[in-house]
């Protein structure tokens, strides 16, 4: 089973060690002392941590929509000639880019600074892992 130290689980939920800390400390994340002697995250209990950490408040205010990617962040850049625009959205550590028509960016009155999500909705993904 995998096992996390806190400053990997501090990266993969996108906070400060710190933070891993004072949660494991208020008994809202577990952590056991693994052979070495440090103290580690099991994988398992992450991943049910970090679903329990969504922003559920924030998914709850988007339209309905069958697509289950959705990253919320906000929009870094735009740059649109006549026809197409290209949608830069910086979702936490991740970099999202959109490309739809001007006229979308227009009708969605997008702007530098707007909040927006990026949804996926792809018959096809691709799972990758470390080595």
């Amino acid at each position: 089973m995998a096992q996390y130290l806190i400053s990997e689980a501090a990266t993969l939920l996108g906070v400060s060690s710190d933070t891993v800390r004072r949660w494991i400390a208020a008994d809202k994340l577990s952590s056991v002392t693994n052979a070495h002697g440090r103290q580690v995250i099991e994988g398992a209990d992450l991943a049910r941590f970090a679903q329990e950490m969504a922003p559920a408040e924030r998914q709850a205010t988007w339209a309905g929509s069958s697509a289950r990617n959705r990253a919320v962040g906000l929009v870094t850049e735009i740059i649109a000639d006549q026809v197409m625009a290209q949608v830069n959205l910086q979702c936490g550590p991740f970099r999202f880019v959109s490309l739809m028509s001007r006229e979308a960016v227009e009708e969605l009155n997008l702007q530098v600074g707007d909040t927006a999500a990026a949804v996926v909705k792809a018959t096809n993904v691709i799972v990758e892992v470390p080595k």
